[in-house]
């Protein structure tokens, strides 16, 4: 295990659930379900349901950015202001150079180009909007941060499906191993909700009728929900000498691939995450008190899920809590990791593990515990984040409660 240990010291998030880190989890601590019916355009889509986010209002932004900026841009924003408010870093006096981010994104800026194809292609218009390239590409939120704060060191964006975010926290977190930076911001942006996408997983046919319901008998799919994620990490050393507000440690990360099918998942692979994160933690399988599961709600994920962590902690599994915050914000895609990550830090911070809400009927082929419909007080020593993706790249975090 490296010796050079990374804190958190900020969160940020947007989704349907809430507007920042304190109302996400307090959703997430009570049960509250931010899914429902969807307010934009659907024309022939099926599907009605989803993680839409409400009136940000004021977002203080400069217009003159802000028309080049995607939605998904502007949420990443907003979480990495509101982690680094928390931080209490004083940006102005660091050297800018030695301060990154690395936003993990799923799609793209869909807003964008669904506008794009109306203004082309519905009231033939001659031209499209002069920003669609820079509000559509995936690199976008990792540049606005950087352009909004001011960060000059590492910064790039990570695109690895559904596990985008926990890649791009894995990957800060080397940023910060090797040196290459003492701060870094670092999390997921993703705005699934638009015609184009939603019809896209409409057609695998893995989208819920009525609601999520990971590990539940009668769960039928996935809900897409918009959202942003991030977090302030950085260098023990550095924090301390800050005074900083340590959160969290990030004691490790662990990445593999499948290298099976493009959609199915196997038990191998993640697994093999779940072990490496383990080992880059210096952690036994009994350290692991919560899992904030990959928990979909389609019946092949939830399965699998299942049956990989049985394979890693064996016995120890039946004492581990399991649930999955997508049953109440949805699956944010590229953004998941990191909202899930304002989970896992609050569950070791408050010692509450959140619910899995929806949940009916126990079926046997999921038969962890995985905290249906109402939050258990735990004490939670270390948690760990799992997110597996379409491709079988995935990527498992663990945060533990911060020791000196």
């Amino acid at each position: 295990m490296t010796s050079k240990r990374v804190v958190i010291t900020g969160l940020g998030g947007v989704c349907s659930i809430g507007s920042n880190a304190d109302d996400i989890w307090a959703s997430m601590r009570d049960g509250r379900c931010g899914l429902g019916p969807l307010a934009f355009d659907r024309r022939d889509l099926k599907t009605n349901i989803g993680g839409e986010i409400g009136d940000i209002g004021e977002d203080g932004i400069d217009p003159r950015q802000r028309v080049a900026m995607g939605k998904f841009s502007i949420l990443a924003v907003l979480a990495a202001r509101q982690a680094l408010a928390q931080s209490g870093l004083a940006l102005g006096k660091l050297d800018a150079a030695r301060l990154g981010a690395v936003v993990g994104v799923a799609v793209w800026g869909a807003d964008a180009v669904d506008e794009s194809y109306r203004d082309a292609f519905l009231e033939a218009r001659k031209r499209i909007n002069l920003f669609t390239v820079p509000r559509a590409m995936p690199s976008a939120p990792a540049a606005q941060v950087s352009i909004q704060f001011g960060l000059k060191g590492p910064v790039f964006g990570v695109t690895s499906a559904c596990s985008s975010a926990n890649q791009a926290i894995c990957s800060a977190v080397d940023q910060l191993r090797l040196g290459r930076a003492d701060v870094m911001l670092a999390g997921g942006a993703d705005t699934p909700l638009c015609y184009g996408v939603v019809k896209a997983w409409e057609t695998l046919r893995v989208l819920a009728r009525e609601g999520c319901r990971p590990f539940s008998a009668d769960r039928d799919g996935l809900v897409l929900g918009d959202g942003a994620g991030m977090i302030v990490l950085e260098t023990l050393d550095h924090a301390l000498a800050r005074g900083a507000p340590i959160l969290a440690e990030l004691a490790g990360c662990g990445v593999s691939a499948d290298a099976g099918d493009i959609v199915a998942p196997t038990i191998e692979g993640p697994a093999a995450a779940m072990r490496a994160c383990l080992a880059d933690a210096g952690a036994g399988v009994d350290a692991v008190d919560y899992i904030n599961a990959h928990g979909t709600g389609t019946k092949a994920n939830d399965r699998i899920e299942t049956q990989a962590i049985r394979a890693v902690f064996g016995a120890h599994a039946d004492r581990i809590s399991v649930s999955s915050t997508k049953s109440m914000h949805g699956h944010c895609l590229g953004a998941s990791g990191a909202i899930e990550m304002i989970a896992c830090v609050n569950a070791i911070r408050s010692g509450v593990v959140p619910p899995t809400i929806g949940y009916t009927a126990p079926d046997p082929e999921c038969d962890l515990d995985v905290t249906p419909n109402t939050a258990r007080e735990r004490d939670v020593g270390m948690a760990i984040s799992n997110a597996f993706a379409f491709g079988g790249m995935n990527a498992v975090i663990a945060v533990r409660r911060f020791e000196r």
